[in-house]
């Protein structure tokens, strides 16, 4: 894989964690009954560690002479809390699938230090959809 190559799937991650940042604010708004305290408060948490990914996205398509992409990835409406977290778990489980491509993608253009960067952001997106499929494992239809 070449640099060029290299920042257009960076930039696909990058909208990827726009995307997410989007998701897991309007659906914090969007929570509702019960569990909205805690459905808020997990979703917005997320918001924090996408964030960090976005920036070093940016950062590292800007380092390997790209432009970082402004446009996030189209949010999925969802209507119910189950809703909210399906969506959410099919993001997450999405975001480890590319990270775990890109890492490889970056061992073969012998870049490192993006190596170890994006195995750090597998292990966070594993995080975030083993608890995310947690919370949906006893959630009623």
């Amino acid at each position: 894989m070449d640099k060029k190559k290299m920042i257009a799937a960076l930039n696909g991650d990058l909208a990827g964690e726009l995307s997410a940042i989007i998701q897991y604010i309007t659906y914090a708004a969007k929570a509702t009954g019960p569990y909205r305290p805690q459905l808020t408060q997990f979703f917005l948490a997320e918001v924090a560690d996408e964030q960090l990914h976005a920036q070093y996205l940016a950062n590292k398509i800007v380092a390997l002479g790209g432009e970082p992409i402004t446009e996030a990835r189209p949010v999925p409406v969802a209507t119910t809390n189950r809703a909210m977290l399906e969506e959410v778990l099919k993001a997450e489980l999405q975001a480890v699938k590319d990270y775990t491509e890109r890492a490889n993608q970056a061992e073969e253009l012998g870049d490192k230090g993006l190596v170890i960067q994006l195995e750090d952001m597998v292990r966070d997106e594993s995080g975030h959809s083993e608890e995310t499929e947690m919370m949906l494992r006893d959630w009623p239809l």
